[in-house]
């Protein structure tokens, strides 16, 4: 209601609607859709990210996907495994391209950055490499907005305290939109993957209280009641392993306006995103017969993981979900661009004679 006089001037342009990557529930509220081929569609969404630039006299534009949750897309060898692949499958109307990932394409070769927020694996193989090959950004993937940030605090607490968390059951229902599309399995498939993920470096991480391949029960459920609403319901039980054998269950009941706490998350992703594109940097030696180029950060901003569910990161590098430690490396890239030394907790000037 605050905003409804700022919203209800704005028209959403046509989008992508393929229907196999939503719920079959959706069909009836997809009325404002584009014809044509994949590559159509593909040149329509560079051409509305430029229109859109110039016409509001812009210096960047970044790209968000806060639409319904798709299904996983199935990663296909020659189709979306690289650049030149997933190029060719757009250009050959493949069905297993997704519309987040057309989305993701078109930012990406108009240099927009292009940021996540559902949990499907829009970001897949092809998109990570053409995003490199032409220096944009991207991250991903699912806002990180209240049940899984607990989890992500609480999992870390207790493996770190030795405590072994045996089974970890999250409950939700929801009666938004969000809630009725992820009424559909592939959709709440997604959404599992997303929340599941979760715990598992900080399991990874002690091989003292988990042997390798073991990991504690992490069961998801969602659940769509109209009657609620916004006001989701989550509910969170976490039983553990203690001394000589006890068990120890941890529960927890949060209600929250859903919307709202993922509306901030958005602003503070364009925030972050929008800095990354104006920072460079460079490594210089003493030994350097020229001046070193300066060189952008990585295409995938891993930085973005304080607030995502389930971060991509560059190929090859190790997944963080702990949020002190998400936090921390955020603060810490943060007092880098200023020429401040990183910030740590030693205080070993308090702990010795001197």
């Amino acid at each position: 209601r605050r905003v409804y006089d700022e919203l209800k001037s704005l028209k959403p342009l046509p989008s992508v609607y393929y229907p196999d990557f939503i719920a079959a529930n959706q069909e009836e509220r997809a009325n404002n859709v584009l014809d044509g081929t994949k590559q159509e569609h593909l040149e329509k969404l560079r051409k509305d990210i430029r229109e859109f630039k110039q016409t509001n006299g812009l210096d960047r534009v970044i790209v968000m996907w806060t639409a319904n949750t798709e299904r996983y897309a199935d990663i296909i060898a020659g189709v979306n495994d690289t650049a030149d692949n997933l190029l060719q499958a757009i250009a050959n109307g493949h069905a297993e391209v997704s519309p987040s990932t057309l989305f993701a394409v078109a930012s990406i070769l108009e240099g927009a950055p292009f940021v996540n927020g559902s949990p499907q694996n829009t970001l897949v193989p092809g998109a990570i490499e053409l995003a490199e090959r032409e220096r944009s950004f991207v991250g991903g993937d699912d806002f990180k907005s209240g049940q899984t940030k607990i989890k992500s605090v609480l999992a870390e607490f207790l493996v770190n305290a030795g405590i072994k968390p045996l089974a970890i059951t999250s409950y939700n229902h929801l009666g938004n939109n969000d809630g009725r599309n992820l009424s559909a399995p592939a959709q709440f498939r997604s959404k599992e993957i997303s929340k599941s993920s979760v715990v598992d470096d900080m399991v990874g991480a002690n091989n003292i209280l988990y042997k390798k391949g073991e990991h504690p029960d992490h069961t998801i459920v969602i659940k769509y009641v109209p009657s609620v609403g916004d006001s989701k319901r989550a509910l969170d039980e976490y039983v553990s392993e203690i001394f000589m054998g006890g068990l120890n269950t941890i529960s927890l009941y949060n209600t929250c306006e859903d919307s709202l706490l993922a509306s901030p998350l958005i602003i503070d992703l364009f925030m972050m995103t929008e800095l990354m594109t104006r920072v460079t940097y460079r490594v210089k030696t003493d030994a350097d017969a020229v001046e070193p180029q300066w060189q952008p950060f990585h295409s995938v901003l891993s930085i973005l993981s304080y607030m995502l569910k389930a971060p991509v990161v560059a190929p090859n590098t190790p997944v963080v979900n702990a949020l002190a430690k998400q936090r921390m490396a955020m603060e810490n890239i943060m007092r880098a661009f200023v020429g401040l030394p990183p910030n740590n907790e030693m205080l070993l000037e308090h702990k010795a004679f001197h």
